[in-house]
């Protein structure tokens, strides 16, 4: 059976030619104006999904990130404020060596005395340190107020710990306690209750009454204890600050990678597009250039 062909059959098939060739080029141009080869999830269902995933993945790398910030600021001033603690200890130890060398008249004790009252309540300045409005050695009371000038050596901080999530499964405490830093309250190596001890112990009251440099020569070993623990808080702020740039740098990292794989499967690879681009809209003219030669002739045309 033949087929016959006809001026309408000629006709629509052309203009869905056409049509087709309008809608290739204005996906090029759709590709070309948004840098997306996925605009919509019928442009790539199964890449849809990866884009979707790795979208998610990225949202969450980056609270991860956030919480990484927050907690190197956190641990950067903890170990600053620890670095002046450090100071101050030192401070004391000089002092009381110069004190019990036994030949400083009461005058010059008297000094060291108050010296050492200055050094107490910079130390209790330093324990309510604060950042952002936030107590930074109070554990997970941060609003509150650990330390008090008149009763600070009994004073009992909070001594849990503030855990910030830096990655899937793993967190990492952000602060040190209180009782970490100057001792437990009661405790024969607190700070608090060292310094006290030391001034009223080179400078007594009533003015006047002899130093008990028996007493300062006991408390000089217990700052001693206190000196090295403290060392050893010091030593686990400086791990943990190293630690937050190790997972620092690994979420960067991944960040990266996440970046690079939703790229290569949603974004248009613009040089590829704009041929692409170029042969539709040649195509398209070709069609066009075509169509206008098949359709002109018509009946009128073969009866002149």
């Amino acid at each position: 059976m033949v087929l016959r062909v006809t001026q309408g059959m000629i006709q629509s098939q052309l203009l869905s030619n056409i049509s087709n060739n309008v809608k290739r080029m204005s996906v090029s141009q759709n590709q070309l104006s948004t840098g997306r080869k996925i605009n919509k999830p019928s442009d790539d269902p199964v890449g849809i999904t990866y884009a979707l995933r790795y979208r998610s993945e990225i949202s969450i790398n980056d609270q991860y990130q956030r919480n990484i910030d927050a907690a190197k600021s956190a641990v950067d001033h903890t170990d600053t404020v620890l670095s002046q603690i450090n100071d101050v200890m030192q401070r004391a130890k000089e002092l009381t060596v110069q004190g019990l060398n036994g030949t400083n008249p009461q005058s010059a004790l008297d000094a060291i005395g108050i010296e050492m009252g200055q050094l107490y309540e910079t130390a209790v300045g330093l324990g309510n340190d604060q950042l952002n409005g936030k107590y930074t050695f109070n554990g997970q009371f941060t609003d509150k107020q650990p330390y008090s000038i008149a009763t600070a050596s009994v004073d009992v901080p909070d001594d849990q710990k503030i855990n910030y999530q830096v990655s899937a499964g793993i967190t990492i405490p952000i602060n040190q306690t209180g009782n970490d830093v100057f001792g437990a309250p009661g405790n024969n190596d607190n700070l608090f209750k060292i310094l006290k001890g030391l001034q009223d112990a080179f400078s007594p009251s009533p003015p006047g009454t002899p130093a008990n440099l028996t007493v300062a020569k006991g408390l000089m070993i217990d700052l001693s204890k206190r000196f090295d623990n403290f060392q050893t808080v010091r030593s686990e702020v400086g791990a943990r600050a190293n630690r937050i740039d190790l997972m620092d740098n690994r979420l960067k990292d991944l960040d990266v990678n996440l970046t690079d794989l939703s790229s290569k499967t949603e974004d248009a690879d613009m040089a590829e597009t704009i041929t692409k681009l170029k042969t539709d809209e040649n195509v398209y003219q070709a069609s066009l250039s075509t169509g206008a030669k098949i359709i002109q002739p018509s009946l009128i045309d073969f009866l002149r």
